[in-house]
């Protein structure tokens, strides 16, 4: 079994607006508010670096979850590639910044569907390791540093931001419980985000230092391939996360989604027969990458939208092309998620 106890969210101070992207890109600022879905967005000050913020998270959901950094067994580190330094684990700082100096430590990506992939990586530490009893996930996003608000094409990662997110696993409750999660990749997409320098194929040299930005390589194969898959993935994660659980989405009281356009996150409440209001729509914060779960629990439950007996749904999506899903239960009991 495995139940969260503690969450952490660091945002950033400085915020890009609406206005400014709108300067930035070119685009009519009633385009980046209302078909993008962007109001504003955190973006990083200058000690804002992803695993530092990670750790900044971590303490947060420590100091939620009442546990010492020293009873921490295991350290996931889910900051994205984009991080403090090249060739490189963040797990390891976010384990040393906290404390915990017990924990063995490792980094984990699928990009922004990272969280929920650790999520389902825990539960099986928890399954296969009977000394693991606490585990924190923890991480940083700052990819909107690799954005170039004149490529059109890139129009749909507009809303990339910056902040950290954490999470403590226990073998205990109180918490959220981890009843079920579902994992989907789709390979033809392998190639249709990247970063097109830096790597072996064609390192970075002082003639490509401009090209260090997001991309996508061939947008038109992306755009056919995404409408044919895109809402029939969150589809199969999400009903088959539930169905491992024991539930329909009717049953569902909360859907945290990641940031999307609007007409996208509409669209899956609308494939699951949910009422906007069981979602909270990020608009005022952008794209975190992977800890958009993150934050839209902790909103969720700061606004009352979930308290205890609610029934929740985690979905993400992220470049490669992943998808995925996790379904937890509130259990009542005494606690800070009581």
């Amino acid at each position: 079994m495995a139940y969260l106890r503690g969450l952490g969210v660091y945002l950033p101070i400085p915020r890009m607006t609406s206005s400014e992207i709108a300067g930035a890109s070119g685009l009519p600022e009633w385009v980046v508010r209302e078909k993008l879905g962007i109001y504003q967005k955190p973006v990083p000050g200058p000690e804002d670096h992803p695993a530092r913020m990670g750790g900044w998270a971590a303490q947060q959901a420590l100091d939620e979850a009442n546990l010492e950094a020293v009873c921490v067994d295991v350290v996931i580190g889910i900051t994205d590639e984009h991080k403090d330094y090249p060739v490189w684990t963040s797990a390891p700082l976010m384990a040393q910044m906290v404390g915990a100096h017990r924990a063995w430590c490792f980094d984990l990506n699928q990009k922004c569907a990272t969280f929920v992939t650790a999520l389902a990586v825990a539960e099986g530490l928890f399954a296969s390791r009977p000394e693991v009893q606490h585990i924190l996930i923890a991480g940083g996003y700052r990819n909107g540093d690799l954005i170039d608000y004149t490529d059109e094409a890139v129009r749909f990662m507009f809303d990339l931001a910056a902040g950290g997110g954490a999470a403590v696993l226990s073998r205990q409750g109180p918490g959220l419980k981890l009843l079920s999660s579902q994992l989907k990749t789709d390979p033809s997409l392998a190639n249709a985000v990247r970063v097109p320098v830096g790597g072996t194929v064609a390192p970075l040299n002082p003639c490509n230092l401009e090209q260090y930005k997001l991309r996508v390589v061939e947008p038109e194969h992306m755009k056919s391939r995404l409408e044919q898959v895109s809402m029939p993935g969150f589809m199969e994660v999400i009903n088959g996360a539930l169905r491992q659980a024991g539930y329909t989405a009717a049953d569902l009281d909360y859907l945290a989604l990641l940031h999307m356009k609007p007409s996208a996150h509409k669209a899956v409440l609308d494939g699951l027969g949910l009422l906007e209001e069981r979602s909270i729509y990020l608009a005022d914060y952008g794209h975190l990458g992977q800890i958009d779960p993150i934050l839209s629990i902790q909103l969720a439950k700061e606004s009352g939208l979930i308290g205890p007996g609610s029934l929740l749904a985690l979905a993400a999506a992220g470049v490669g092309y992943h998808w995925g899903a996790a379904v937890l239960r509130w259990e009542e009991a005494e606690g800070p998620w009581s």
